[in-house]
Formats: C-alpha cells, sequence, structure tokens
C-alpha cells in the first residue's frame, strides 16, 4: 500500500477497513464469538482501536505468527473450546455480506469444509519463460476469496500437518486438500475484494457509497497540550517509538503530539475535548495508543459529517531532538486521517530555557486542525 499504517487499519468511510468485517460478525446470527489476530507490534494500537465499539463477540485478540499459518494456528488457540466450526477471513475484505458467511458457514457444517470463490470472469494462460504453455478451461477456475470455513478438528489436523512437513500453502483450504478433504466452493460475491493496492482502495471506496460530490465546508480547531518526563515510561511521540527516552506521564501513552492534535480536530468540528471522549477513570484507555485514539476521533468526526483535511503541529522540547523522527510522524498522522502527508505540518522548536520546557521537564505541543463539513 504505500502507508505506514497496517492497511487493515485505514479509514474506509466511518470505520478502518477491518471493522467492516467485525460487524458483519457482530450481525450474524451463526457467529458465536470471533478472534482478532494481529502483528505482537500492533496488539496495543489494534485493541485501543476496537474498544471503541460495541463488539460483543469479540473474545480476544491474539498474536499472529511469521506465516499465515502459525497466525491462524494462533487464532484457533484463542477460540472458545466449544467453538466447532471456524471461518477465517481476512481482515483486509472489508465488503463481505452477511448472506454469503452465513451460506458458507452452513455448508461447512454439512461438507466439513467449504471455501468462498467466484468463476474466473477472464481467460486464463499458464506462461513459462514469456511463453503461453497452456490455456486452461475458463469454466474450470475460480478464485478463492474468505471466508474459508472448516470443521475445527479438520483445520487443526491440517495446521498440524503442513507444520510437521513444512509445507507452505497459499490458503488455508490447500493445508486441508493436502489431508484428502473435499473441499466445496460457495459462490461469493465479486465485491469481496481483498484491499491490496492504493487502486483497491478507489473501488472500495466506491461500493461503499462514499459521496465524491459534495461541497466541502472548512473548519479550524486549536489544540494544546503539555506532558511531564515519567521516568520508566516508552517515548511516544506522534505515533512513534522514540528511543530516546524517558516518556511522557498521562492515562494513555502520554503522545502530547498526537493529544494536542485530537483535540483541534474535535474542536474544529465542535465536540467535546479528548479529556471527555477518553476519560483517565475509564480503564479501556489506560496505556492506550494515541495512534489507535486518533483513528477513533477520525471515525468521530465522520459521523458528525466531517473529515479533517489539513493539520499543524508544533512542538516545544529541550530534548529529544525530533527531526530523525518527523517524516515518519507525519507518515504515520496522515495515514489515520486518511490525508496526504503534505497536508501534515510538523515543526520542532525548543524554549531557549525559559520554563519547565526549558529546564527539560517535558514537552509541550500547539496544533492546528482543518476539518471540512460534507454538505450534499
Amino acid at each position: 500500500m504505500g502507508s505506514p499504517l497496517n492497511k487493515v487499519f485505514l479509514p474506509l468511510g466511518e470505520d478502518p477497513v477491518i471493522a467492516h468485517s467485525l460487524k458483519v460478525f457482530e450481525k450474524s446470527p451463526l457467529i458465536e464469538s470471533y478472534v482478532v489476530v494481529a502483528k505482537r507490534s500492533e496488539l496495543s494500537f489494534c485493541r485501543t482501536l476496537l474498544h471503541s465499539y460495541s463488539l460483543n463477540k469479540l473474545a480476544g485478540l491474539a498474536a499472529g505468527g511469521e506465516t499465515r499459518q502459525e497466525s491462524v494456528a494462533a487464532g484457533l488457540k484463542a477460540l472458545p473450546p466449544q467453538c466447532t466450526i471456524v471461518a477465517v477471513h481476512d481482515g483486509a475484505r472489508p465488503l463481505l455480506a452477511q448472506s454469503v458467511l452465513e451460506g458458507a458457514v452452513r455448508l461447512a457444517i454439512d461438507a466439513g469444509a467449504a471455501v468462498v470463490a467466484v468463476p474466473v470472469k477472464d481467460t486464463v494462460k499458464i506462461v513459462e519463460n514469456e511463453k503461453i504453455r497452456e490455456t486452461p478451461q475458463r469454466s474450470a477456475l475460480w478464485i478463492a476469496q474468505t471466508p474459508q470455513v472448516f470443521r475445527r478438528p479438520l483445520l487443526e489436523d491440517a495446521l498440524r500437518a503442513a507444520g510437521e512437513s513444512n509445507y507452505a500453502g497459499t490458503d488455508d483450504a490447500s493445508l486441508v486438500e493436502r489431508l484428502g478433504q473435499e473441499v466445496s466452493i460457495y459462490p461469493g460475491a465479486y465485491e469481496n475484494i481483498k484491499v491490496t493496492t492504493p487502486e483497491d482502495f478507489v473501488i472500495a471506496r466506491a461500493l461503499v457509497g462514499m459521496e465524491t460530490n459534495e461541497r466541502l465546508i472548512g473548519r479550524t480547531g486549536l489544540g494544546y497540550d503539555v506532558h511531564p518526563f515519567c521516568e520508566g515510561r516508552p517515548l511516544y511521540l506522534g505515533g512513534v517509538a522514540v528511543p530516546e527516552g524517558p516518556g511522557l506521564s498521562g492515562h494513555s501513552d502520554g503522545d502530547v503530539l498526537l493529544h494536542a492534535l485530537m483535540d483541534a480536530c474535535l474542536g474544529a468540528a465542535g465536540l467535546p475535548d479528548i479529556g471527555h471522549c477518553f476519560p483517565p477513570s475509564d480503564p479501556r484507555w489506560e496505556g492506550a495508543s494515541s495512534l489507535a485514539l486518533l483513528a477513533i476521533v477520525k471515525g468521530m468526526l465522520s459521523k458528525e459529517g466531517y473529515r479533517a483535511v489539513q493539520v499543524d503541529l508544533t512542538a516545544a522540547a529541550e530534548k529529544p531532538r525530533l527531526a530523525p523522527y518527523q517524516e515518519e510522524m507525519r507518515g504515520r498522522i496522515a495515514a489515520v486521517l486518511g490525508i496526504s502527508p503534505a497536508a501534515v505540518g510538523l515543526k520542532a522548536t525548543t524554549s531557549e530555557g525559559l520554563g519547565f520546557v526549558g529546564r527539560g521537564e517535558g514537552i509541550a505541543c500547539w496544533a492546528v486542525a482543518t476539518v471540512q463539513e460534507k454538505k450534499k
């Protein structure tokens, strides 16, 4: 994707990509519980982001592995023991229809294994050395999607066998096929695309009905925040882990830049400040990733009919030097807000030895955000 943020956390309409699938699971009477498997380094971000949703069926988060097989196995272990039918779904497929999910589950209950797939539309060529070797019959070719649904013991056996033989299949069904188990096809939908490239986002936005011809009215908000240094905590600034600690105090991860930015965005939309939205009395936000909180704020703005179009931040600090991290900070902020890095201003200054900043006691930040109200 060319984004510093995992594509499943990028905004698609009012919600990040992954939330679209979770809402389908929540609505389906056939789904009793589910587990989200994420990169270990993204678990905090993912947990904070999902705290903003009412996900009553979410059984937990699991740290994924180096391969798809390891990640699926981790998810299986985290599922409740009473779960006998397992559906594996890519978080990057946000346009799953509830009818397709439930049809595949019902088929797997009867057949043992089912894969959502669609027929190939184009003629396929098998090529070697840039020469066509074969043209297979198109009627026999299908494109596999997800979910892929299996009886739990069958999937567990398939994963174990693949691990013992170091077999790296391309999907979960290929592991089951190796056991001699027939896998049934459930007709899916061409709209159930996997978001892989920037072009896929253009298609996904069109499919979810995002407006492209709205009249936009600009509004501006100002944010300010200050945090003292706190020994023994990691330092997060602009969504980036800065190794030159110490960290900053705060109920969340103490990211003073993002706190000021969130207040600026909320103020521009006429919404309450972050202390009201994420109160320190709420244990959900203890140690929370501020980058994920910014993603939640982005969703709050969207629900009110606003979107951020340009932000500008100034940080005052004697330490650490922010210059080595500024581009990464700009990229992460831009990715969460769904804007270009060119629309993110970020400057760093000192206070020439004056005040608490000058004494090296903490960091202050000012932020300005311009949001646009979408009027149809």
